[in-house]
């Protein structure tokens, strides 16, 4: 909640207007250091209270919310706080790198009241008519595909060759397009979230922009059973600029998290004995491992991205219309402990268990059954043909990609028993080395 400092107390001072630097020191969310261990820099950064200054791309200041209570405060606190960035943006570098992140757009993520609830109703209506067994199906069927490209190997590396394409090649065949179409959504999507320089983010951005054009002009033609067909005839009558910017949060907003979600859970199971060394049969599922990711590693760890509507003090600070806050949700997730790779979690983090990787409010995400869905039903493809996956490194040494918004792994080196299908592509399989067919 914002209030007003209470009586006898004093604040900490107003917060600088957008357009200057901070006065004081600020943390950065991006580089080598904070993509090893963003835990350590958290609890470095408890010393500020529940709001702390950091900085999310070189010059670009941000207010990042540790604190689980203040963070429900805030995401619960519409009539405080608003999506709309326009005043913000005025003050950043047009060619910044996190400006794909954050540039407005007309969709559910960047607007307020009715204008975001109409987007919201479209997006989950939609979703709501991919049927769990049609969703189902689509992901075995990719995964089958991405499995047999490797599985005689007997190594992958399960990031970039399974967790960070599978949702790309189903998010391809639910908004209507064959797969060989993915190769310039995976350069888009993918390139936002990993830019480094303005160039990169200019160049993914562009290529994310053509597939979602080239999408909505052929479905705007040809329609069929699949989400852009039923964007484009929802009864709330989307404009053509509107489906396409429904598409770009619906793409983005899924895939990151959902990628980071897979790798992160298979990373866990991989060095979790309670999973023993059969994944297929141990005492925990891949559904305990996603809940395992969600509380403790968030795949998007800091975002939800607001900004207050007027100079507003907030849980001791001062901030100043349209300053940017950010939530962490892997600081406040876990400011109650925080249950490292192959340890019990129980009721460890914020809440008794709670968590917000899903975000809270008016802004949480609308589509978490279809996520878990897809996350549950390729991790258990994968460990049904390759039960014995072993991790190729120690856990310790494998490397995370740096960025202030997501967690998630730069690869995922794996060895197993190679598996072989009967042709190319199909299934059931059968192991190169003596033992049951699968």
């Amino acid at each position: 909640m914002s209030t007003a400092p209470a009586p006898g107390t004093q604040p900490s001072g107003q917060m600088p207007p957008p357009l200057s630097r901070p006065k004081h020191e600020v943390t950065p969310l991006y580089g080598e250091e904070f993509a090893a261990d963003p835990y350590a820099v958290y609890e470095r950064l408890r010393k500020y209270g529940a709001v702390a200054p950091v900085e999310i791309a070189p010059g670009v200041g941000a207010m990042l919310v540790i604190d689980y209570r203040a963070a429900l405060d805030l995401l619960h606190d519409p009539a405080t706080w608003s999506k709309d960035s326009s005043i913000w943006l005025d003050s950043v570098p047009e060619d910044s790198a996190v400006m794909p992140m954050l540039r407005g757009r007309p969709n559910a993520l960047f607007t307020d009241g009715e204008t975001h609830a109409r987007y919201r109703k479209v997006i989950s209506d939609s979703f709501a008519r991919l049927e769990p067994h049609t969703i189902r199906q689509m992901v075995r069927e990719v995964a089958d595909s991405l499995i047999a490209s490797f599985a005689q190997d007997g190594e992958a590396d399960l990031v970039g060759q399974f967790a960070r394409v599978l949702p790309l090649l189903v998010f391809n065949r639910a908004f209507g397009l064959p797969d060989e179409s993915s190769e310039l959504l995976i350069q888009g999507i993918a390139g936002m979230f990993d830019s480094k320089t303005p160039e990169d983010a200019a160049a993914a951005d562009a290529a994310y922009t053509r597939y979602i054009t080239e999408l909505t002009q052929l479905k705007q033609r040809e329609r069929g059973q699949d989400l852009t067909s039923w964007l484009i005839d929802h009864p709330a009558q989307l404009s053509a600029e509107e489906v396409v910017h429904q598409i770009v949060v619906m793409l983005g907003a899924s895939y990151e998290p959902l990628s980071n979600l897979i790798g992160n859970a298979l990373s866990r199971m991989l060095v979790d004995d309670r999973y023993y060394g059969n994944l297929s049969g141990g005492a925990l599922t891949a559904r305990d491992a996603l809940h395992d990711v969600l509380r403790n590693e968030p795949p998007m760890a800091n975002y939800s991205a607001h900004y207050p509507r007027r100079d507003v003090y907030f849980h001791g600070v001062w901030m100043r219309a349209g300053q940017l806050v950010l939530v962490s949700y892997a600081a406040a997730s876990t400011q109650s402990g925080r249950a490292a790779p192959g340890e019990s979690t129980g009721a460890a983090g914020s809440g008794g268990g709670a968590h917000l990787a899903w975000a809270a409010g008016p802004h949480a995400c609308p589509v978490q059954q279809p996520a878990l869905l897809i996350a549950t039903t390729a991790i258990e493809r994968l460990t049904a043909w390759l039960s014995d996956i072993e991790l190729s490194v120690p856990y310790g040494q494998l490397d995370w990609r740096p960025g202030p918004f997501q967690r998630g792994l730069v690869s995922l080196p794996a060895r197993f028993s190679p598996v072989s299908p009967d042709t190319a592509g199909g299934t059931p399989w059968k192991r190169n080395s003596s033992g049951p067919s699968a």
